[in-house]
């Protein structure tokens, strides 16, 4: 899969993502780190990314705009936000959510559940 890792997440993510077989940049590495939500999302959605975030605010853009794509993880309520940690969280979860993301979706992790929502959002 495709990802594009946020500025309020750590670009190890990214990494380890990479050195798991995705394709995966920090918004950092296009230099996009002090670009709006909105700009981030443009710029998932010509590369056909997923954002993965840890703010709600995307939502609300994709809320705003009726889009469909492109799909966002965000990373909620985890008592441990090291890259480590969330890496490993991402890993283990997203097998069972390639095919919504693939479809467009919220995906929201939690650190004991997983909420899917499809996109676009009404």
């Amino acid at each position: 899969m495709k990802f594009l890792v946020d500025q309020n997440l750590s670009p190890l993510i990214a990494v380890g993502l990479r050195g798991t077989g995705h394709d995966a940049v920090h918004t950092s590495d296009l230099g996009l780190e002090r670009s709006s939500d909105a700009e981030v999302l443009r710029a998932a959605r010509i590369d056909e990314r997923t954002v993965i975030s840890a703010d709600t605010d995307f939502g609300i853009v994709l809320a705003e705009t009726g889009a469909d794509y492109p799909s966002v993880i965000l990373i909620r309520r985890t008592a441990d936000r090291s890259a480590d940690r969330l890496l490993q969280l991402l890993l283990v979860n997203l097998p069972a959510v390639e095919d919504a993301l693939a479809e467009g979706a919220i995906v929201v992790f939690e650190a004991e559940r997983v909420r899917v929502r499809g996109l676009p959002l009404l």
